[in-house]
């Protein structure tokens, strides 16, 4: 007699799920880490473009005036805008959405995850007189600011 019975056994089958919810549990956190970092790395390449754009706008103002300056609205300096960026009295409330709160003076940022990320935005004095000076960012930081 032959055994035609050809397939799995129970245990072999329990064994193969038990090794994928291994690496399950190993892989998901890995994943999450890795896709918050590439959101940091796509925020800080928007940020270094905003502060390139403040500084070409501040050259730009100096050799109009004699005074180097930025915008009251950030946006104003930039000659391509970030994707979903709006100027405001509110945060961005979207995924990917930019806005400057004018209001509390921060460039936020909602992530794909819902996180709200901020940075701080000072124009600086603009008054015409000798204490002119260009504003500041500061770093990001977690929740909308007050």
């Amino acid at each position: 007699m032959k055994n035609t019975n050809k397939g799995f056994t129970l245990i072999e089958l329990i064994m193969v799920t038990i090794i994928l919810g291994i690496l399950a549990a190993v892989a998901i956190p890995r994943y999450m880490t890795s896709v918050q970092k590439a959101e940091e790395a796509a925020e800080d390449a928007v940020i270094s473009a905003i502060k390139a754009g403040l500084e070409s706008h501040a050259t730009e103002k100096l050799m109009e005036n004699g005074r180097r300056s930025w915008p009251t609205n950030p946006w104003d300096a930039l000659e391509t805008k970030p994707a979903g960026y709006a100027a405001d009295s509110e945060n961005a409330g979207d995924d990917g959405e930019w806005r400057f709160n004018s209001t509390t003076a921060n460039i936020t940022h909602m992530r794909g995850d819902g996180t709200l990320v901020h940075w701080d935005y000072t124009k600086g004095t603009n008054t015409g007189g000798n204490s002119d000076a260009v504003g500041s960012m500061g770093v990001r930081e977690a929740g909308a600011g007050d």
